[in-house]
């Protein structure tokens, strides 16, 4: 009896949910860690000398960019996985919410491929000026940042939601689902950029506390498997 229950207990799939969460993190921030200082705001040239100079290092965070992304579907298909029991629909409109924001993602990595089209000198750009050339890189990545206002809502709903379903279910501590709830909120407010702008020191803080908390239980805690 009890080696037939070990089989079913869902101990293991949070373990696999952790690991995954894991990776998605990692892959997350030295995406970030590889451009920073890349983009110098304001000064299209300084920027475009950059991107030029160390292009394997910007065309490798945007592979592990997409890395991350492809990581954050297979968490959201584990996370439906796991909170379906307690509440299927609420569990796959969250789902839905995260899917598209992968795929909004996954699309704004076009801007970030743009650069290097604009300012590798195609003939059919030699009509443009080097300086009109770096002004037009430096507005595919303005675009990708907007790409990101679209998508960070889709994940606030997301994020949401899943405290919404950790609040309650019974193999979760609710604190957890506070904190993801709190930060789905945060990033919320990307409905208006100019407020998120004002309050992102701390919604970057609460979003980091609240899923490295949730991936930190999922890698060592797990559920409650009575409950």
């Amino acid at each position: 009896m009890m080696e037939r229950i070990a089989e079913a207990s869902p101990r293991p799939m949070t373990r696999i949910t952790g690991v995954v969460y894991l990776l998605y993190f990692l892959t997350a921030v030295s995406g970030e860690l590889f451009v920073r200082g890349m983009i110098v705001s304001g000064d299209p040239a300084a920027t475009a000398t950059n991107i030029l100079a160390h292009e394997r290092l910007f065309r490798l965070s945007m592979a592990v960019g997409l890395i991350g992304t492809a990581l954050y579907v297979a968490v959201t298909v584990l996370f439906y996985d796991l909170f379906k029991p307690v509440n299927k629909t609420a569990a796959l409109l969250a789902a839905f919410f995260s899917l598209v924001g992968c795929a909004i993602q996954a699309c704004g990595s076009l801007f970030r491929v743009a650069p290097f089209v604009i300012l590798e000198g195609s003939p059919y750009l030699s009509a443009f000026k080097a300086d009109q050339l770096q002004v037009m890189a430096m507005m595919s990545i303005k675009l990708n940042v907007q790409a990101a206002y679209i998508y960070l809502v889709f994940f606030g709903m997301f994020n949401f939601l899943i405290g919404y379903l950790i609040f309650k279910s019974t193999f979760f501590p609710r604190v957890l689902g506070v904190l993801m709830a709190l930060s789905g909120l945060g990033w919320l407010t990307f409905l208006s950029p100019s407020l998120a702008k004002y309050l992102l020191t701390y919604i970057e803080v609460v979003g980091i506390i609240a899923e490295a908390s949730l991936m930190l239980w999922l890698l060592l805690k797990g559920v409650n498997v009575r409950r």
